[in-house]
């Protein structure tokens, strides 16, 4: 067989595990948005059975025998050619996978989809001994994945790396200490401000109804191709990209609470945004995938925050909100805009501030690091969660369900996916900082309701560069240095400072 020969063979074959991959995240999408409850031990059963396949797919002899055959040919030669980035790619992935048991890729599966069940059913009472079973199991399961994987420093690494190729505890470690350290710092001088948000703004009546209306336009307006997309409520937002022509995102309502919706809608169009702009030609490979978390989550921190809580964005959409709201009728544009910037220490992740929310990923990366490293043990989390809340926020949770039990990642096996939410903030503000001198501020650009020039260059620098490059390779393509928690610091000292009327260096 010829490397030509092969190489087809490993694309169609690539192809078909990614239609098999698709039918997950389709079920997945419904068992979070529309399942009735009865059906979920048979969705359990399902996703184990689809997670058998694609193992056997993933781990096929016949790959490594195509792959060994492509190889060094004249076809891989260029190592940022189509054909080379796939072959790296499907390398990796094979190599990851042959390391994994089948039966431990499907015990993985499903208890990772009981988990989430479990936990969507006793969250809402804080029924702590009734999920903690649940978690035990797929903290073991994970510990046994990461043994499995192998690893040079700690296990941890084995698993981080599956949502951020290449990086590393050890490497990580300093860049989040960096950025805590400084938040800190600002955190008490915002603190001591004279200044304070009027946060009754946010928490009038505010109708389910209008408040979908608003989202979509708004999320319709930055590039979200609704014709391509769903906009559904759920328990915990997310994102998900079915395939070309089918990226979905949700959102959870309050109607006493503005912000919940609204901003987690723009996060998760930030997500989809990306997922719509990979090269719908090279699905089904690796080139028409994105390149990590780190740099998803980065789209959609740039997008619900640079973007999202700028006073440009809010001086195009706050007249429409006000038409919309009648809770916001007498509201200034500055009152709002403030508001929707207050800095607050809050026990919850997902409504936390621009400068609280990375110390709430520190937490979470701290604790998941030493379950992963057998140095906490599941029993003691809760215990474990309310010191570091008390230490890094001066809050301690009332119960679980605002504590250790409102986030969705760990119920799903997702151990090693919280840093990327940092490493996403500190990609946004650098991006971002080069966006604005290749084109121009773009506050202006915001003000007249025009985004296209941003999300152009975000779709040229980064969207449809597929997984050409690995994240800090990227971030150094697109920025010319290496990923630099400078840019995040400087962003959010201005800011903050700004609106808080702080006497800092440089301001």
């Amino acid at each position: 067989m010829t490397p030509q020969d092969a190489y087809r063979w490993l694309k169609q074959h690539s192809l078909e595990t990614a239609h098999f991959t698709s039918l997950g995240h389709l079920l997945g999408w419904d068992q979070r948005t529309q399942i009735p409850p009865k059906g979920h031990p048979h969705r359990h059963a399902q996703f184990a059975m689809l997670a058998g396949w694609i193992h056997q797919r993933q781990t096929d002899p016949r790959l490594g025998e195509m792959l060994a055959t492509v190889e060094g040919s004249d076809l891989v030669q260029d190592p940022i050619s189509v054909a080379a980035i796939n072959l790296r790619e499907w390398r990796r992935d094979y190599d990851r996978a042959t390391k994994i048991p089948q039966d431990l890729a499907v015990a993985l599966a499903q208890a990772a989809a009981e988990g989430e069940t479990a936990w969507e059913q006793t969250r809402p009472e804080s029924a702590w001994p009734t999920f903690r079973p649940y978690l035990e199991r797929l903290v073991a399961l994970k510990r046994q994945e990461a043994e499995a994987l192998g690893y040079a420093a700690e296990p941890y690494d084995a698993l981080l790396d599956d949502y951020e190729p290449g990086e590393t505890a050890a490497a990580l470690a300093p860049l989040l200490a960096q950025v805590r350290d400084a938040l800190i710092r600002l955190l008490d001088d915002i603190q001591g401000s004279h200044r304070r948000p009027d946060r009754g703004i946010l928490h009038r009546h505010f109708p389910r109804g209008d408040q979908e209306r608003f989202a979509r336009r708004a999320a319709g307006k930055i590039g979200y191709d609704l014709n391509a997309g769903r906009l559904d409520p759920t328990a915990h937002p997310f994102s998900t990209g079915i395939g070309p022509g089918d990226v979905r995102i949700t959102t959870r309502y309050d109607e006493n609470c503005f912000s919940m919706a609204f901003f987690s809608v723009l996060h998760e169009t930030g997500h989809a945004l990306y997922d719509q702009g990979l090269p719908a030609e090279h699905w089904g490979t690796p080139m028409g995938e994105a390149i990590s978390l780190g740099i998803h989550e980065s789209q959609s921190r740039l997008w619900e925050n640079l973007v999202g809580r700028s006073l440009g964005f809010w001086k195009f959409f706050y007249p429409e909100a006000q038409k919309i709201f009648p809770a916001l009728g007498g509201v200034s544009l500055e009152a709002f805009h403030l508001a929707v910037n207050e800095v607050r220490p809050d026990l919850i992740r997902t409504e936390a501030d621009e400068i609280t929310y990375n110390l709430h990923i520190l937490l979470r990366f701290e604790l998941e690091r030493a379950l992963v490293r057998g140095e906490l043990q599941v029993a003691d989390l809760p215990g474990a969660w309310n010191e570091k809340m008390q230490a890094f926020l001066g809050l301690t949770p009332p119960n679980h369900a605002q504590g250790v039990m409102q986030d969705v990642h760990w119920s799903a096996g997702h151990l090693g996916y919280f840093p990327t939410y940092t490493l996403g903030n500190l990609y946004a503000a650098q991006f971002f900082a080069r966006a604005e001198r290749d084109l121009g501020q773009q506050a202006e650009n915001f003000a007249k309701g025009d985004f296209v020039p941003l999300l152009e260059w975000l779709r040229e620098k980064i969207h449809r560069q597929g997984k050409r490059y690995r994240p800090r390779e990227l971030v150094k393509a697109v920025t010319g240095e290496d990923p630099n928690p400078d840019y995040l610091i400087r962003y959010l000292t201005k800011k903050f400072g700004e609106l808080y009327d702080l006497n800092l260096p440089g301001l």
